[in-house]
């Protein structure tokens, strides 16, 4: 079943985010993720990469939870890059993230496959606000950022 649940939208918050769970494999709590994201605007806004940056002007941001074969078929289409990604940003404010991924991932990392979606949610916000990943020094900072807003949005058990 598919979920769409929208945050407010404030000035100071940033845009407002929804959430669209458009896969069925990976069971996850959308208006948990949702409220997570919302609260994860702002910090993400804190952390400013370059001058590309199109966080601040957004109206509003758009996540879809799909299935690594969705996200496959974007990857192609959109990118000429064959296969499966765990997260996929587009200028326009949609932020396209592979739940089948993200479950994978969590039971490497021994944590909640809702964190991980989370890791990729804020990977997203964070190119959406500037921040590139291609080259190593901007890479180490990018994941920095997204691991200290992580860590404030759900803080690691144990």
């Amino acid at each position: 079943m598919s979920v769409a649940e929208r945050s407010g939208d404030s000035r100071d918050r940033g845009p407002a985010i929804s959430v669209g769970n458009k896969q069925r494999a990976v069971a996850l709590d959308s208006r948990r993720l949702r409220e997570l994201a919302a609260a994860g605007v702002p910090l993400c806004l804190g952390y400013p990469g370059r001058s590309n940056a199109v966080l601040p002007g957004l109206e509003e941001v758009e996540v879809s939870l799909v299935s690594d074969r969705v996200i496959a078929q974007v990857h192609r289409r959109f990118m000429q890059i064959p296969g499966a990604t765990d997260v996929i940003t587009f200028a326009h404010g949609e932020i396209v993230v592979s739940a089948t991924t993200a479950a994978r991932e969590a039971r490497e990392r021994a944590e909640p496959v809702g964190r991980e979606v989370l890791r990729y949610v804020v990977h997203g916000l964070l190119h959406l606000n500037g921040h590139e990943d291609a080259e190593t020094g901007e890479a180490t900072a990018m994941w920095e950022a997204q691991e200290a807003v992580v860590e404030q949005l759900w803080p690691k058990e144990g």
